[in-house]
């Protein structure tokens, strides 16, 4: 597609669906693109060349080229390093054309220079393209703290997704430049192929499996058969209930699913040890004592069993099936509570680790954060409001611009906010992995982003979206009680032949 007739048509379709400017590479891709549209046009030419690294607009004559093309604002490579053309000389001959500037910069030492040159505008363009690693999401500390240098500030530089354009804008960028993701369909039809190469891969998840995830207010069950969930029921936790009767209630749901699994793996809040449970927070499920889960689920659906707590097994989950791309991570599902979960160095952290609901520090020892945070604190907040409504009664209320409800929320975020800041500082993973009801609702991790904002590199979480959703929890069990059988059946193997 790298013909004029191409770029011309990128340009007009990209206008027409609500784009208020163009960037676009070659004067004379900018000179046909100019003859068509008079909308405002951002123009560089790319070099390849063997005595430096600069590749955007390296030299003067490309300024005029440019300029001579109908180019509105002319952008260049910003970087401290070595250069046929100083900064200052292009910044100089854009304006004795009567152009406007962009400084391409990878860091804010490039922008604070770029400004003292007359820069108009700066850009966070190559934000880890001059480095070894490149990173996978935009630089939205950059773009933070640029913002504190001058509002002129366009994002651009790996923003793929409708989510990281606005928590773009919400970090503070004047504009925001969307690239590969319009205009290269063979970067976009990588990703897409990796996503689903990654989603078909064979797993370990077998013929067989019965999951179950029991919650605070409703319980999941799956059959998952030849690596697919081929059935799948909700059933209402009764809260007023036993374990007994819960587990009973998904029995009776199920009676035609016998005989179609050989394993059950089930997820549940709170702590599991030794095959018992036992809770954390009675507010979320009042369990007496410790509860023989493992046998009595054994017994129940006829099967070997094995259990362990709700947000590990769905940290286990995305681990093995999101598509993450990470060897450490840590989960954490807000919803009616808070839940978390620990992979490191390829293995589940099992036991109470993960339970980051429950810390006391941010209230002084008064009450678990969950209760300062979670859907059930949204609505008794809502409620105080005068409005008697539930957690996402409240976030549909912040969308319509209701400014109680963005109170509100926004306080849950900034919390989240301080929690992902010491699960940072404490584990160090690859990414913080953001699931749950409260979490996944719209905007809300943006929210929890914008907290972040003005943390430095190393100190920012990455934070990532969930991408199994609800079933996060029954795929991870399903997949940890897969391999627990083989190891039983290995070790009783053993013992036979012994």
């Amino acid at each position: 597609m790298d013909r004029a007739e191409m770029v011309i048509g990128f340009a007009l379709a990209a206008l027409q669906s609500g784009a208020t400017a163009l960037r676009i590479e070659s004067a004379p891709y900018v000179k046909a693109v100019r003859a068509a549209t008079g909308a405002p046009i951002i123009g560089i030419v790319k070099r390849d060349l063997d005595d430096s690294p600069v590749r955007i607009t390296p030299f003067i004559a490309d300024v005029d080229a440019l300029a001579d093309a109908g180019a509105d604002i002319i952008a260049f490579d910003a970087t401290d390093r070595p250069r046929p053309a100083t900064m200052q000389a292009l910044v100089d001959a854009a304006k004795a054309r009567g152009k406007l500037t962009m400084a391409d910069c990878s860091s804010l030492e490039d922008a604070r220079a770029a400004l003292a040159a007359g820069v108009d505008f700066v850009g966070t363009t190559l934000s880890g393209y001059v480095g070894d690693d490149e990173p996978v999401d935009p630089d939205l500390a950059l773009i933070a703290a640029m913002r504190r240098l001058t509002p002129y500030v366009i994002a651009e530089g790996r923003i793929r997704t409708t989510e990281q354009a606005a928590a773009a804008a919400a970090a503070g960028a004047f504009s925001v430049v969307v690239g590969s993701a319009i205009t290269r369909t063979e970067h976009v039809t990588s990703w897409f192929r990796e996503a689903l190469d990654e989603a078909y891969k064979p797993n370990e998840i077998g013929k067989g499996v019965l999951a179950i995830d029991i919650g605070g207010s409703k319980s999941l069950a799956v059959l998952i058969e030849n690596y697919a969930v081929t059935r799948e029921v909700q059933v209402p936790t009764k809260r007023d209930g036993s374990p007994d009767q819960w587990l009973a209630d998904i029995a009776a749901a199920i009676t035609d699913w016998q005989g179609g699994y050989e394993a059950v793996g089930i997820a549940v809040t709170g702590a599991v040890g030794n095959g018992n449970w036992s809770a954390l927070n009675t507010a979320t499920l009042n369990i007496q004592g410790e509860y023989p889960l493992v046998q009595k689920a054994g017994e129940i659906f006829a099967a070997p069993a094995f259990a362990m707590n709700d947000a590990q097994a769905a940290a286990w989950g995305e681990y093995r099936f999101g598509g993450h791309d990470a060897k450490n991570i840590v989960f954490l599902t807000i919803s009616t509570g808070i839940g978390g979960g620990i992979v490191l160095n390829g293995r589940p952290l099992l036991g109470i680790a993960g339970h980051f609901g429950l810390l006391r520090g941010p209230s002084g020892g008064a009450g678990p954060l969950e209760d300062q945070v979670s859907g059930r604190w949204i609505a008794a907040q809502a409620k105080a409001a005068g409005h008697a409504v539930e957690a996402p009664d409240v976030f549909a209320a912040a969308h319509e611009g209701a400014d109680w409800a963005r109170r509100i929320i926004g306080a849950s975020a900034a919390k989240v906010a301080l929690l992902c800041q010491d699960i940072h500082m404490m584990i160090d993973p690859d990414c913080i992995v953001i699931g749950g009801g409260i979490g996944l609702a719209a905007g809300y991790r943006e929210q929890v982003e914008k907290n972040l904002a003005g943390l430095p590199d190393r100190l920012r979480p990455r934070l990532i979206a969930a991408s199994l959703g609800p079933r996060a929890g029954v795929i991870g069990v399903a997949d940890m009680a897969k391999s627990h059988g083989a190891e039983a059946g290995a070790a009783k193997a053993a013992a036979i032949s012994n």
